[in-house]
């Protein structure tokens, strides 16, 4: 068998090897050596299971195991050779014989076992005698960790009363030696510090309550848990944990008034909603398990009330109704506080509510006096004399002495004094007659002194009505405006109408239309009187003539339904009107007023056409002063006409080359007022002369421009008033030269061409040789 094999097979062996030893020999094997017997085979290595015990360390060498090949013939010629983790610091090897060491102390729970590589040589070839191989060194684990709470310290709440039994919270402790070697791991749990109230399960760690507990006695409880290792055993390490556990209220308890009789007392004068005291009922739970509510039992509940105050929880008593010592001077009531919130399980223990009862005492006080009535309602009919009884007002002091009353009115600074009262008996009386139409109702306030304390006062409201009596006859709402055609049928309504009363009737208005006695011979108009206070106005003929009368004045008589009944007489205007096909009303009202200012159609238009006139005359003059502001004078116009003027001083064609003048030039004067950019001059010049040598002369252009001239001379104030004329011909076609202005000469020659110069003959001969040869030269 060659030597990896052998070594395989030692690997296996140390896997099956029991690792964990009974507790009766554990102590024995730690101190005794940590190997088996040898394994000898036919051929390749012998050696041992390797294992080291951690924390074992001296100051010699601890042995650990030995290597030894079959070939070794122990006369020191095969030298042995250890590598990999920890060879050479950790263990170390004999080379003579293959004994291994561990120099130091090793702990399992940083490393628990060391990878190795071991070889034999031949010390004389220095070539191996088997191969390298590989084996395991392992550390056994000893006891030398204490457990551990990681969590700790713990909280837990519970609620109070809870059964035996209930599961708290649970506990867990961590040990770090192997759990897969001996009891190193293996924990155990016990109480400390909690008994009677919890206990622990051993080997969960969870704690549970021992017996039920009351919040009320007790919140809070400081427990104690210990852990231990080896199971408990003599010697085994341990760690202990603190756990809080917390009690949680429920509703339990119900609320308990401290007293059984409460004494109050609350004075006459008063206000409702004077708080008259407190009750307080005491809930030993907390929270919403303490929240209550506070009632009040009884038949007094109608002059008392009761709330609750969230905050404090107390009860306050408030008072719900005017309290009168001399109608009744005590109350005794009942209150009752009730848990808001009730658990169903406690309800067999009892109702959750608690009473009391509050005996009240009514102090007497100095009142004000006492008007029979708050508001006092009265009648009197308008138009009454001075003096006249309107009501009487009423008023007594309650207390028992009875003080004498003394009344009086308040009037306001801007308040008209239509009223006075007796300050003894308390009657109303005017002082001013009424008007309905101006006012209906009066508000009076009335106050009531006592005579002995005047500052015991009260008031009353008086509301006086004033009754209509028919004194306003009915009329028109508003000044209608009739018309009627001239070519009206009879019959044709022209005017519907109406009738206002000032006056207040109790069943309602109800007039009655008709004409008056002095209009009913005149068969011109009738009146239909429509029964719903209203009338239709007819024409009772065909035909009308404005020639003969232009108005018509109808007296309506309207009567109302008051008693006595009033009737009045109303004028309607009817005004006749010159109308077309569609009755256009319009005209009938303008004719109306020019009739009213006595003029006829004849003046009318010859009014319209003056002014007319006096309008176009106004519009020229203004017209004629904006165009003056606008337009220079005269001399500028021609000074500006001149500068544009193309002279010529040069030899040339002579009478030939007069023909060459630029009409172009006249042409352009249009063109420079619509205020376009500005050119140059040259170039627009040299255009022109050119664009003249292909057409002919716009005459209509020409005289355009001469009649500018001619209206700017005539209308401008500033020039002396003489005549101009300047007479202008086109001479043919012009020279085959065209112009020679020196206005174009910002022209470059590189932007020209001068072979046209050729063609224009002898007279220009030694000229086109001049810009010949310059040519040249610049090429």
């Amino acid at each position: 068998m060659n030597f990896s094999a052998l070594l395989r097979l030692m690997v296996i062996l140390v896997q099956l090897w029991p690792c964990s030893p009974s507790p009766q020999n554990s102590s024995t094997q730690n101190t005794a050596r940590s190997f088996t017997a040898v394994q000898r085979v036919k051929r390749g290595w012998l050696w041992e299971p390797l294992f080291v015990t951690e924390e074992q360390f001296s100051l010699d060498l601890v042995y650990v195991g030995q290597l030894k090949s079959d070939l070794d013939k122990q006369d020191g010629n095969l030298k042995y050779i250890l590598t990999g983790e920890g060879a050479g610091s950790i263990f170390v090897i004999d080379e003579y014989n293959g004994k291994i060491y561990v120099t130091q102390k090793l702990d399992r729970e940083k490393k628990p076992f060391y990878t190795l590589r071991a070889q034999a040589i031949n010390r004389s070839t220095q070539l191996p005698v088997e191969p390298q191989s590989e084996f395991i060194i392992k550390v056994r684990d000893v006891n030398d960790n204490a457990p551990q709470f990681l969590d700790g310290p713990y909280v837990a709440t519970v609620p109070e009363m809870s059964p035996e039994g209930t599961s708290v919270t649970q506990v867990t402790a961590t040990d770090a030696d192997d759990p897969s070697y001996g009891n190193s791991a293996r924990l155990l749990y016990s109480l400390v510090q909690g008994q009677p109230y919890f206990s622990v399960e051993p080997k969960t760690g969870v704690i549970r309550m021992a017996s039920q507990m009351d919040r009320e006695t007790k919140d809070q409880y400081l427990v104690i848990i210990q852990a231990k290792d080896m199971v408990g055993q003599p010697g085994a390490l341990s760690a202990t944990a603190t756990v809080t556990i917390n009690l949680s209220d429920i509703n339990d308890n119900p609320p308990k008034f401290q007293q059984r009789l409460y004494y109050m007392s609350v004075s006459e004068e008063a206000p409702v909603g004077t708080t008259v005291g407190k009750v307080f009922a005491e809930d030993s739970d907390i929270g919403d398990n303490a929240a209550m509510d506070y009632f009040i039992e009884g038949d007094s509940s109608d002059v008392f009330d009761i709330i609750t105050n969230n905050e404090t929880q107390e009860g306050i008593i408030l008072l719900k109704k005017r309290v009168d010592y001399e109608s009744k001077r005590r109350y005794s009531i009942q209150a009752k506080a009730v848990n808001r919130y009730i658990d169903e399980q406690f309800l067999k223990e009892g109702p959750f509510e608690d009473t009391t009862i509050v005996k009240i005492n009514v102090e007497d006080a100095d009142e004000p006096p006492v008007f029979t009535s708050e508001n006092y309602v009265m009648e009197i009919v308008e138009g009454v004399m001075n003096g006249s009884l309107v009501g009487v007002v009423t008023a007594r002091d309650p207390d028992y002495d009875g003080s004498p009353v003394r009344y009086s009115i308040v009037h306001s600074m801007h308040s008209k004094r239509l009223f006075s009262i007796n300050e003894h008996n308390g009657a109303i009386i005017t002082t001013e007659p009424l008007d309905r139409e101006r006012a209906s109702w009066h508000n009076i306030t009335v106050t009531a002194t006592e005579t002995r304390n005047p500052e015991k006062i009260s008031e009353a409201n008086v509301y006086v009505q004033v009754l209509d009596v028919n004194e306003n006859a009915p009329g028109f709402p508003k000044n209608y405006e009739t018309f009627v055609c001239e070519n009206a049928v009879s019959g044709q309504l022209i005017q519907s109408i109406s009738a206002v009363d000032q006056d207040d009737s109790a069943e309602g208005h109800h007039f009655h239309f008709s004409l008056a006695q002095e209009a009913t011979n005149s068969s011109h108009f009738t009146v239909k009187d429509n029964q719903d206070n209203t009338a239709g106005i007819f024409t009772g003929k065909s035909g009308f003539r404005r020639e003969e009368q232009f108005f018509f004045y109808l007296p309506i008589l309207i009567r109302d339904n008051g008693t006595p009944p009033l009737t009045s007489t109303n004028t309607l205007t009817v005004t006749v009107c010159d109308c077309d096909t569609e009755v256009n009303t319009f005209y009938c009202r303008y004719g109306a007023f020019m009739y009213s200012l006595g003029l006829s159609t004849e003046a009318l238009v010859a009014v319209l056409a003056c002014i007319l006139i006096f309008l176009v005359f106004f519009l020229a003059i203004v017209t004629i002063r904006q165009q003056k502001k606008k337009k220079p004078p005269f001399s500028e116009k021609m000074e500006e006409f001149r500068e544009n003027i193309v002279s010529y001083d040069d030899e040339g064609g002579g009478e030939e080359d007069t023909e060459a003048f630029d009409i172009s030039a006249l042409r352009t004067r249009t063109i420079m007022r619509t205020h376009k950019p500005r050119r140059k001059v040259a170039s627009e010049i040299q255009s022109r002369y050119r664009q003249s040598l292909q057409v002919g002369p716009d005459s209509a252009i020409f005289r355009q421009f001469i009649s500018e001239k001619l209206e700017e001379a005539n209308t401008d104030p500033r020039v002396p008033p003489y005549d101009s004329l300047q007479t202008y011909a086109f001479e043919g076609t012009g020279s085959l030269a065209g112009s020679l202005s020196s206005l174009g000469s910002n022209t470059s020659d590189m932007d020209q061409s001068y072979d046209y110069l050729v063609d224009w003959g002898p007279h220009f001969k030694h000229l086109a040789g001049m810009y010949t040869s310059h040519r040249s030269v610049g090429d």
